[in-house]
């Protein structure tokens, strides 16, 4: 990032590291020929690890909800009952694609700001035999993280037939996933997340019981079906015409985040939720999130009362910052920093910085200097005494 460039801390698309960028500008190729063969294959090979499985994962040319609805319509038929546990808008989301494709689903629902919890997960389990279970790993809509392997424990134990489908969108790629330890059966992704490429790409694996599934699965799907990918797959191709550009650009992505290393990746990325949470309180604003469920790659924050947000953050938005604001029911009460993708904790100061300064000049009772003080401390703590600050690779 330069200084002609926005501090975007939006929670995706995120910014883009410049030859991630370059690669997106390169002359298209053959998607039949051996060079995307290649390409495809070191794609899969490098997210493998980070997903946590030694299953096929298939490239979608389409977006994240597209991804969720490849991972309802493969697996599922209609009239199938279906649990979505949802702790915001994008929980919503994963279980309205099922109904819309005539799943009965019933809803599990977590006051908005909170994890869903695994012992409540167990009781409703017990209600009824359940054919899938909808999970949001990371809901950008509230900054909640969910703990994936807690829930996923509660399923198994308490209906161990039940598929586990996981939406972890905006949080896969940033911190550790473990698919096939925990028993997921289907886990999407999206590329303009924290794997630093542009929008356009949908990422999913399945376990040997969702491709089992699928065999009977009773949903219409064509374009999405990942039978058809796994086939092709085989080949070196996608069944359809990729998004070659975006697929240079996470092959990219993946080749920075191979030469900072996995543990780097997910260090970088604590650090910088940690100082971004420091920052805003030490600015005066309230987190939205519990405390015991913040996620790591968004933090959402209420909008002060009096505060007009307009004008406050015309004037962030003016001087290179680009935050995103709420969503559904909270649009207009919170605002959102993203910090997942090639972030630094740099950048992070950088926009803690600038909403100190408008602060101070919107007449708030803030300190010069605390907000980059308080998230300096955070990340340094993060990181560990002695230990360097965690970056993005040379080059990125």
């Amino acid at each position: 990032m330069t200084r002609f460039e926005p501090n975007l801390r939006i929670p995706g698309p995120t910014s883009l590291p410049p030859s991630v960028r370059e690669a997106g500008a390169r002359q298209m190729i053959n998607h039949r020929g051996p060079e995307f063969a290649a390409m495809l294959g070191r794609i899969r090979d490098g997210m493998q690890p980070y997903f946590g499985t030694t299953q096929e994962i298939s490239i979608l040319s389409c977006a994240g909800t597209g991804g969720l609805e490849a991972a309802v319509v493969n697996v599922l038929s209609p009239g199938d009952r279906v649990l979505g546990v949802s702790i915001g808008a994008f929980g919503d989301r994963f279980a309205k694609i099922a109904e819309t494709y005539g799943a009965d689903v019933d809803r599990m629902s977590a006051e908005w700001g909170h994890a869903a919890r695994a012992d409540e997960l167990r009781e409703r389990l017990r209600g009824g035999a359940y054919r899938a279970v909808l999970l949001t790993h990371n809901e950008t809509s509230t900054g909640v993280m969910n703990p994936i392997p807690e829930l996923a424990a509660a399923i198994r134990a308490e209906a161990p037939d039940a598929l586990i489908l996981v939406d972890s969108v905006s949080a896969l790629g940033a911190v550790p996933f473990q698919m096939d330890a925990w028993g997921v059966d289907v886990v999407v992704t999206g590329s303009q997340k924290a794997w630093m490429a542009a929008p356009g790409l949908a990422m999913v694996a399945a376990s040997a019981r969702a491709w089992a599934a699928m065999e009977t699965a009773r949903m219409p799907r064509f374009y999405l079906d990942l039978r058809k990918h796994r086939d092709s797959a085989a080949n070196g191709e996608t069944p359809w015409t990729p998004a070659v550009a975006v697929v240079f650009q996470v092959d990219e992505g993946l080749r920075l985040m191979a030469a900072e290393g996995a543990e780097r990746v997910f260090a970088r990325h604590r650090a910088s939720a940690a100082a971004t949470r420091a920052g805003l309180e030490a600015l005066g604003f309230d987190l939205f999130a519990d405390p015991a469920d913040r996620s790591t790659t968004v933090t959402a924050a209420w909008i002060p009362e009096g505060l007009d947000w307009k004008a406050f953050n015309g004037e962030v938005k003016r001087r290179g910052v680009v935050l995103a604001g709420g969503q559904g029911k909270l649009a207009g009460r919170i605002f959102r920093v993203g910090h997942l993708g090639s972030v630094t904790v740099d950048e992070i100061l950088g926009a803690i910085a600038t909403l100190e300064a408008v602060s101070i000049e919107a007449g708030r009772p803030v300190q010069a200097g605390a907000g980059v003080a308080a998230a300096q401390v955070a990340a340094l703590a993060s990181i560990g005494a002695g230990a360097s600050q965690p970056a993005v690779p040379a080059g990125a």
